[in-house]
């Protein structure tokens, strides 16, 4: 569980599990490329689910092992602030089993508040050694795939090599290793199954080239996720990034919407798609065009066009060789690259 990062995380932890014949049922929130669907079921007991805090949906399940990867704002439309989330976050937390773990990230603010009152054994990871597993010697190759040595309570184990871009996976991947350590999986399962992922569809997804042009899609929607999505572009080869964004739901674009202009900055061009409203209607006084304008004060060109067709043939006509393309939103935005390179 968490804000962001589940679906690649539990994707991960998937392919781990996989590697070591564990025969899992999985239940991911996207197209794992290994499976070909979000589904897979198994036939030991070993049962892998994403699960939701969205009007507290994964309060139902009571697992042996939890990941809570992140707690931020989001879903505002349900919560009512971060106290309340992490309050959530909490009691999903506690129906972890008594003799299981819960591992989560170590820099989340104010984590005592999450892991308040548990019957299990907390796990902590992140970027600093003062965590249970963090990592050491990262290296990056020339598309911002990082290798690097966990360490586990002091123990260098076995170096990892990532096949997918971003420091955030780093992050992602030690969630993993730590669940796996602790089912009791082989090193060379770990190191073999985090080798082997690829992507979960949608996250930073390879879709081909048009006029010289690499076009990526990302399913990027909260600011941070956007955050970590281009600062994996940072290390990707091009000489102009530019990014195709589709806000999701007017709460979200409201709620975030210095935000959104404040990251999506970090893009030499950003074209601004229509909001895609999801279960919502157009009553809260909010429009892509909004975060535009932000943009462009922060000093980065920014366009708004309402349709596809308008941004497809802008596109066409503009992009050049050395051009990253990124599109970007959890709504249909994946179609603007699609239909470019078909």
């Amino acid at each position: 569980a968490g804000t962001h990062g589940k679906t690649t995380t539990t994707s991960m932890i998937a392919e781990i599990l996989m590697h070591a014949d564990a025969d899992p049922t999985i239940s991911v929130g996207g197209i794992l490329e290994s499976i070909q669907s979000n589904i897979r079921v198994g036939r030991s007991d070993v049962f892998l689910i994403e699960a939701c805090e969205y009007t507290n949906s994964f309060h139902e399940f009571y697992p042996r092992y939890s990941v809570i990867l992140n707690v931020e704002e989001d879903h505002m439309d349900f919560f009512h602030d971060i106290g309340e989330i992490r309050e959530s976050f909490n009691r999903f937390a506690k129906n972890t089993h008594p003799d299981g773990a819960l591992f989560i990230g170590g820099e989340i603010p104010e984590r005592d508040v999450v892991t308040r009152d548990l019957p299990c054994e907390v796990v902590t990871y992140g970027f600093d050694e003062a965590y249970d597993y963090y990592p050491v010697d990262i290296e990056y190759d020339d598309h911002g795939r990082a290798s690097f040595t966990p360490v586990e309570r002091g123990e260098a184990l076995e170096r990892i090599v990532l096949s997918v871009p971003g420091r955030h996976n780093i992050g992602n991947a030690l969630a993993a290793i730590g669940v796996a350590r602790r089912m009791g999986i082989p090193m060379d399962s770990i190191v073999s199954g985090l080798r082997d992922f690829g992507g979960a569809k949608r996250r930073f997804e390879y879709k081909g080239t048009y006029n010289g042009a690499v076009v990526i899609d990302d399913y990027a929607h909260h600011p941070t996720e956007i955050a970590a999505s281009l600062d994996a572009a940072r290390d990707y080869p091009h000489e102009r990034l530019i990014v195709v964004f589709q806000p999701h739901t007017y709460t979200r674009t409201k709620a975030f919407l210095t935000d959104f202009a404040d990251v999506l900055s970090r893009a030499d061009l950003v074209i601004m798609a229509k909001i895609y409203a999801a279960r919502e209607d157009d009553i809260y006084g909010v429009s892509s065009d909004d975060v535009r304008r932000l943009i462009e004060e922060r000093g980065t060109q920014a366009l708004y066009i309402d349709t596809f067709e308008g941004i497809e043939d802008y596109l066409k006509k503009n992009l050049v060789n050395g051009d990253l393309l990124i599109t970007m939103g959890a709504g249909d935005v994946v179609k603007v690259g699609e239909e470019i390179l078909s």
